[in-house]
């Protein structure tokens, strides 16, 4: 069984960083694309940014720029570098992987 653990989140002021990362463990046959998602209160989940096993990255409109998604395939881990946040950042970032598996989600305050 897989198991997506990520850390990472808590609070900051706007204008921060933090770096969220999500490890993967367990039986792993093969992990094609690493993705954040995030769901902010009273909102659908939504993609923030992917990352393909070789390496092609995407971004929502909202933080590209501002944010980079990266991946060491060695250690079955993703990260996700937020800088400059702003309150409307504040969500649960989800880790997915194959677009099936989701990790626990981790809590993202930015604070105005």
């Amino acid at each position: 069984q897989v198991q997506l653990v990520e850390s990472g989140g808590g609070l900051v002021q706007a204008g921060g960083s933090l770096r969220l990362s999500c490890a993967a463990s367990g039986r792993i046959l093969r992990i094609n694309t690493m993705a954040w998602y995030r769901q902010a209160a009273g909102k659908q989940r939504e993609l923030v940014a992917i990352i393909t096993s070789g390496g092609a990255t995407n971004y929502a409109d909202s933080v590209k720029g501002r944010f980079t998604i990266s991946r060491d395939n060695a250690m079955n881990t993703v990260y996700l570098q937020m800088n400059s946040l702003k309150p409307e950042d504040t969500a649960v970032y989800y880790c997915n992987v194959n677009f099936q598996l989701w990790g626990q989600g981790t809590p993202v305050t930015v604070s105005s």
